[in-house]
């Protein structure tokens, strides 16, 4: 009897003193990954801030085939959530607390596991560099008692195990986001009548490589001449093709904004006015990165040819960019209609 009661004795102090010891770890977690991706800031901050996009990325869904996803009433910015059942998995809940366009998003995450119910902070910054956008994914959480007393008898922590999970999802994000931009769509909407109109324009030579960045600028200063001299912008900006040499790849083209009426410039002034007349042309619309115009152009060239429609002797061709990099800074949002006048 002695010797069981010293057993029982012996077996109280090794839980006692086991109890102490794990309450005496340090339960606190925290991991950190980052990423370059090649996409506009905006671009990466939006795909993060709407929990329906996470289903392309997310670390938590591919370890169950029973998992469902529920959202909240709204599913991005402050108070969107979304949470995910699965009974081969833990269940979890994640909230956003903060939502700053287009630089950081605070989060708070919840799993439901077999010790109880653990929350752990998430933490998102955007960065812009010259090369894209570098995002940080970090996360920080405490262990409850049995989490640290369960976790003493594995190989890993769990920073060790979320870790991988981490730079695998940041990899899956980028290819996402990446497949996401060069999403694009072509429609040749045929033979139109476009009204024309006075202009300001400024005019240069390049290299075609080098159109889009100089249409940019010029657009700009053209813009910034207009609000100096109290001059009304009337539609979008556009190109004009004033002549184009596929052997030497290059171009002269002059960007341009429409306004209501003749303005006379000085003779020493680096923009000047154009006219256009009202003329048949006909039109494609282009929803996408620029990068898909030269296709767009091949298209409406074979529908001219496929209609047997004759090409307007001495008409300049012209681009007008609908949306643009400075409406969105997604390139599958822009839209850009062309315009190639015919007889």
């Amino acid at each position: 009897m002695k010797i069981f009661k010293y057993l029982l004795f012996l077996i109280l102090i090794l839980i006692i003193g086991t109890s102490i010891y794990v309450a005496t770890q340090k339960g606190g977690f925290q991991l950190e990954e980052s990423r370059l991706i090649d996409a506009p800031q905006e671009v990466v901050y939006n795909e993060v801030n709407d929990f329906k996009n996470w289903n392309n990325w997310e670390p938590w869904s591919g370890e169950a085939e029973d998992i469902t996803t529920n959202y909240g009433d709204t599913t991005s910015g402050k108070n969107a959530f979304y949470s995910w059942n699965s009974e081969s998995m833990d269940n979890g809940k994640i909230s956003t607390t903060q939502a700053n366009p287009f630089s950081s998003i605070q989060q708070e995450i919840t799993i439901q596991t077999t010790f109880g119910k653990s929350t752990s902070q998430i933490n998102w910054k955007f960065e812009e560099t010259e090369n894209g956008t570098l995002v940080t994914w970090a996360m920080k959480g405490k262990q409850s008692f049995l989490e640290k007393a369960a976790f003493m008898l594995r190989d890993k922590s769990i920073a060790e195990i979320m870790r991988p999970k981490f730079i695998q999802s940041l990899e899956d994000m980028d290819a996402s986001i990446e497949e996401k931009m060069n999403v694009y769509f072509i429609n040749v909407d045929g033979v139109t009548q476009h009204g024309g109109g006075y202009y300001m324009y400024t005019t240069t030579a390049s290299k075609t490589s080098q159109i889009d960045e100089n249409m940019n600028n010029m657009i700009h200063d053209i813009a910034a001449y207009m609000n100096k001299n109290n001059i009304e912008r009337t539609g979008k900006p556009f190109v004009l093709y004033n002549e184009w040499n596929e052997e030497n790849n290059s171009a002269i083209f002059s960007a341009a904004y429409f306004m209501p009426s003749e303005v006379i410039t000085p003779a020493e002034s680096p923009v000047l006015t154009g006219y256009m007349p009202n003329q048949r042309v006909v039109k494609t619309t282009l929803k996408g990165n620029h990068d898909n115009l030269q296709e767009a152009w091949d298209q409406t060239y074979a529908y001219i040819q496929e209609n047997d429609l004759t090409l307007a002797e001495g008409a300049k061709t012209f681009e007008v960019y609908n949306i643009g990099p400075d409406e969105n800074k997604n390139p599958a949002k822009w839209i850009t209609s062309i315009y190639i006048p015919v007889q």
